[in-house]
């Protein structure tokens, strides 16, 4: 992972765009923006199927079941907007200086990502559950099975998301603990304690060496 506070280098810095591609974090969430564009552009365009070519009505390939489709794509679709919104971010995160708002984002991405994760394998679970269902003389299985294995790869691609958000929290918080002085508890003082030092010329004496005799009024 990268130093820094919250796991970005030091703020200021300039953006390496190579760089930021070989993150394993920023791989990771490609993959995932790919696997949710293949959910829900399969269900979208091959998911929904007519068992009648007389009737026009068309349901949802996993056995009619349209709830599973709507689910899929709604999943799908939001996961790919928080690819993109996070991958900015990601981008984003070096170039800020406070560490509040650092903090923020990697929470944020932490909760995300493990909701992500749960929602994922919900969807995965209902998808292969009704596809067992399924008369597939019907449908198209490739596109259903492309569905379910692209389901099953986004759980293991957001739960390491969620590893690697976790890992960037713990991080920013170890380090600010170890960087922070509590000010109260610090006793040493600024500035070495200095004694009196007396004039180095007497009351009487002038600087030749002379007394000094005050005038008779």
């Amino acid at each position: 992972m990268e130093s820094g506070a919250y796991g970005a280098s030091l703020a200021g810095g300039s953006f390496d765009l190579m760089s930021f591609v070989k993150q394993p974090q920023t791989i990771v969430r490609l993959l995932c923006w790919l696997s949710a564009i293949v959910v829900f552009a399969t269900i979208t365009g091959e998911g929904y199927v007519s068992s009648d070519p007389s009737v026009q009505q068309q349901t949802c390939m996993f056995n009619q079941n349209d709830s599973a489709c709507s689910y899929a794509v709604g999943i799908g679709v939001l996961a790919f907007l928080a690819c993109v919104i996070f991958l900015v971010l990601d981008a984003y995160l070096p170039q800020m200086s406070n560490a509040k708002d650092r903090k923020n984002i990697v929470i944020a991405d932490l909760i995300f990502s493990g909701a992500w994760t749960f929602l994922w394998f919900v969807c995965f679970c209902l998808l292969a559950n009704q596809w067992t269902k399924t008369k597939q003389a019907t449908v198209t299985a490739d596109a259903a099975r492309a569905a379910i294995a692209f389901s099953f790869f986004s759980i293991a691609g957001w739960a390491v998301l969620t590893y690697f958000s976790q890992m960037r929290y713990r991080q920013g918080v170890s380090e600010l603990a170890s960087n922070y002085t509590d000010p109260v508890s610090d006793h040493t003082t600024p500035y070495p304690p200095q004694g009196y030092q007396q004039s180095p010329f007497s009351q009487n004496q002038m600087p030749g060496g002379t007394e000094y005799t005050p005038p008779n009024y």
